[in-house]
């Protein structure tokens, strides 16, 4: 895998969501990963923009067995698992102290979270986590952990980056993170499929998942009929109570005799099931689903021609699309940035850019992301940096706001100023386009609401935007219904 480096460990990316504790490094080995404590055989930190993990005894025997598998040698080399090479602690300069061991991962570009990813990307995770669960068992090991934060994208395509959660498999022993599977990937795709409910609301107010009584509490009759209901849900769910209150669950389940032919039955059949999921009712929108823009050709040309032209001033390390609908211009943005992150409210727009970017020229460079912007993902999780907010985890070079500023006044009122003032905020450049109160997608938001927007002219957005920003380039579109505007932050903001 060839991924970035960015050169700011504090808000880039780490490829290690779901492994060691950021309380027991080293003194001074490097900044401790915040979300990585769970797994107490191992720590992931950064160093000088590289990112390293401790192991312990177990977990430095675990990965020597683990680097000799052919399975992962394989699935290495096709970018499947993060790339990873034991490093030399001393040549390093780094402290083992109490640890044995010291990895280093290649750097995912941007991490992201399984409330942002489509209905698609949270399937394709799963069906890459149930391949990794296949492979591993055929060479004699096992996924200790199911967790969905373990698999990250480098654009559109998702990469396992917990290493350590692969063990040797113990006769007898059985998939203890089949439980986790069900709550992270499993349950979100049925509701999505079965129920037609959004998972991702739910996701992000529970960071462990859809509890299996839970689940079964939204599943009707009928739906019990549904594929996997009765064996995934209902009787996991019974499971869950019958061993409620301290039982020994993993004990009793190693007692009634697993084996591996037993464990490789279930993910068989959890792939076929996951395989044939589907959001309810959107089977045959994909294919053409694309969101009105309002213009004409000859405009529309013009848009990106400017746009282009803004983003071929330099080599940006970062760029965000804010708004980006079914990625138009996040492929332009890529044609000179080193990574893109394609963000929009609308599921079905990142959903349609998803699938048909996956295979494209940019796969590895543009991340799509359902994301309300009006209402981001938050700082949440242990000590609220567990999961990481938007800026946190990486902050933009260059961010376009295309049609999305009267969104975000009169649609989710939010004043103009602030606006701006948060942009600003990020240090970026931006190509900003202020859609005019003349203009048919305006007087349709103004139709039916109380114009209160006293800011939202195109003086006082000029006005905010030169306070923050040395504004560069602006052209009229539409015959001067909207403007687009290219401007760099002022340096001290």
């Amino acid at each position: 895998m060839n991924e970035a480096r960015p050169q700011r460990p504090p808000d880039s990316a780490t490829p290690a969501a779901g492994g060691g504790a950021s309380s027991v490094l080293s003194d001074g080995a490097g900044e401790p990963e915040p979300g990585s404590y769970r797994d107490r055989n191992g720590a992931v930190f950064y160093r000088d923009g590289r990112v390293f993990r401790f192991l312990s005894n177990r977990a430095l025997e675990n990965w020597r067995q683990l680097q000799q598998a052919p399975f992962f040698k394989r699935l290495s080399s096709e970018g499947r698992i993060v790339e990873t090479r034991e490093a030399n602690p001393e040549g390093e300069g780094i402290g083992l102290d109490r640890w044995a061991g010291l990895l280093e991962h290649a750097r995912i570009p941007y991490v992201s979270y399984p409330y942002e990813w489509t209905f698609c990307m949270l399937k394709d995770a799963a069906l890459l986590h149930l391949k990794l669960m296949r492979e591993a068992l055929s060479d004699g090991m096992i996924l200790k952990d199911s967790s969905a934060y373990n698999i990250q994208w480098e654009g559109m395509h998702p990469v396992f980056i917990d290493v350590p959660s692969f063990e040797p498999l113990r006769q007898g022993e059985p998939w203890v993170g089949y439980r986790q599977f069900c709550e992270l990937f499993l349950y979100p795709l049925m509701l999505a499929a079965y129920k037609g409910i959004d998972y991702r609301p739910w996701l992000r107010g529970q960071i462990d998942g859809i509890p299996s009584g839970q689940m079964r509490a939204v599943m009707s009759k009928r739906d019990l009929l549904r594929p996997g209901v009765l064996l995934h849900v209902v009787a996991q769910d019974a499971l869950q109570k019958r061993y409620t209150g301290g039982s020994n669950v993993r004990g009793a389940l190693a007692e009634a005799g697993f084996d591996k032919a037993l464990i490789e039955r279930n993910v068989e059949k959890l792939t076929a099931l996951v395989t044939r999921l589907e959001p309810a009712g959107t089977k045959t929108t994909w294919a053409d689903y694309d969101r009105t823009h309002s213009y004409e050709e000859a405009e529309l040309e013009k848009k990106k021609a400017f746009v282009r032209e803004a983003a071929a001033r330099r080599r940006w390390r970062l760029a965000w699309d804010l708004g980006a609908n079914t990625g138009t211009f996040s492929r332009i943005a890529a044609e000179h940035a080193d990574y893109v992150v394609a963000m929009d409210g609308d599921w079905m727009a990142i959903e349609h850019l998803y699938q048909r970017g996956k295979a494209g020229p940019d796969a590895r460079r543009v991340l799509p992301l359902v994301v309300n912007l009006a209402d981001a993902s938050p700082n949440q999780g242990w000590r609220g940096v567990e999961r990481k907010g938007l800026a946190e985890r990486g902050r933009p070079d260059l961010t376009l706001c295309l049609a999305l500023v009267h969104h975000i006044v009169i649609s989710a009122n939010i004043p103009l100023a602030d606006f701006i003032g948060w942009l600003a905020g990020l240090g970026t450049a931006v190509v900003i386009e202020f859609v005019g109160r003349e203009d048919e997608m305006v007087q349709t938001l103004l139709a039916n609401r109380e114009d209160q927007y006293d800011d939202y002219t195109l003086q006082t957005f000029r006005a905010l935007l030169a306070a923050h920003f040395e504004i560069r380039a602006e052209a009229p579109l539409k015959g001067g219904k909207r403007h687009i505007f290219f401007a760099e932050a002022k340096k001290g903001q």
